[in-house]
């Protein structure tokens, strides 16, 4: 039982866990009201903004999209694609494009429907890639996509 006593202490100091007792002074790291923003005493959100909801978008996220076709199917940088597909959701919901080949790089894109997006092939070295759309109820890759040298 000792040993079992001293085992929870030393966890109890490792962690750094303090306990206060009901009705007990507030120290600093003591536990107020809860474990939520006032563990570190900070004021939680407080509010509701009925106008900011209203204007939120409503996302369908459960229609996955799917890339059927890009047209051309070969391009070089600078050049703009057509990706044909479904689901890609409303202006608002629709998060981006990106090349596998550039990496992190900001895809230049228009928005046309749920069916049509337009991009511009980014400033990256030829070769195979794939293109990503990103939209509301999650991504979707193409097939193969040849990046064609400037």
């Amino acid at each position: 039982m000792r040993k079992h006593v001293s085992s929870v202490l030393t966890l109890l100091l490792i962690t750094g866990f303090v306990a206060v007792p009901v009705g007990g002074a507030r120290g600093e790291g003591a536990n107020v009201e809860g474990s939520g923003f006032s563990l570190f005493d900070m004021e939680s959100i407080k509010g509701f903004d009925a106008q900011k909801v209203e204007r939120d978008p409503v996302c369908d996220r459960t229609k996955r999209p799917k890339i059927l076709k890009v047209e051309p199917d070969e391009a070089k940088p600078g050049e703009k694609v057509i990706i044909k597909g479904e689901n890609f959701g409303t202006k608002e919901c629709f998060h981006g494009v990106a090349f596998s080949a550039a990496g992190a790089a900001q895809v230049e894109y228009k928005f046309i429907n749920d069916s049509t997006i337009e991009a511009v092939v980014p400033d990256t070295k030829a070769g195979m890639t794939f293109i990503d759309v990103v939209a509301g109820g999650g991504n979707a890759r193409s097939k193969g996509f040849l990046i064609k040298p400037k």
